[in-house]
């Protein structure tokens, strides 16, 4: 199993995708970017794919919802990367859940397909989602519930001045937490946790 992940997605085309250990030319990305649905602001989107588009990497973009199992096995066949989006965790998190995606990423994952997140695309990865913004008080509890590749929350986009609020919170979650500023990731290959990025590694 190889994960890649990162707290926003500028980070990747700096370096990120250089640690992945496969030549540009080699890659194939299925850029998903259902997490974008339910934000106001698309700048980043329209960014990192034209970023993609001046370095040279070979993408195919899709919004997983509305697919079926077949369509989503199809379009992922030639693919030896998925790109999970950011955007709105909860929402991505719900759609990954209702279309089955998550048993689909599952069977890639273990088939060598290596998985890059950017914020929600990261942050669904671990055990619950708890830390996301998206979040409202109403929310049910087992919409919280993350697909667990990974023993830990991640919180992206930190910064210092959260530093009071987030030691708080942490103590209610019941899972250990990271933080990454933007510029930093976490390389989770094989049962090795490798942080990697700009700057040292957030403790709290």
């Amino acid at each position: 199993m190889k994960l890649l992940l990162a707290s926003n997605g500028g980070f990747l085309f700096d370096k990120g995708y250089e640690i992945l250990g496969i030549p540009r030319s080699e890659m194939h990305i299925g850029y998903v970017t259902t997490a974008s649905k339910a934000v106001p602001n698309l700048d980043y989107i329209t960014r990192h794919k034209q970023a993609m588009k001046e370095q040279g990497y070979s993408y195919e973009e899709i919004d997983i919802e509305g697919k079926s199992e077949e369509e989503l096995r199809s379009f992922f066949k030639d693919k030896n990367i998925i790109h999970m989006e950011g955007g709105n965790t909860l929402y991505l998190l719900r759609a990954v859940k209702k279309t089955g995606f998550d048993k689909i990423l599952k069977d890639l994952i273990n088939n060598g397909i290596i998985y890059v997140g950017t914020s929600a695309g990261s942050s669904i990865m671990g055990p619950v989602i708890d830390f996301s913004s998206w979040i409202t008080k109403d929310t049910p509890k087992e919409d919280l519930i993350a697909l667990n590749y990974v023993p830990f929350v991640f919180k992206a986009h930190y910064t210092d001045d959260k530093e009071t609020e987030y030691k708080e919170k942490t103590n209610k979650v019941g899972y250990p937490v990271k933080f990454f500023r933007d510029g930093q990731g976490i390389l989770v290959e094989d049962g090795k946790y490798t942080f990697v990025g700009d700057g040292e590694e957030v403790k709290i």
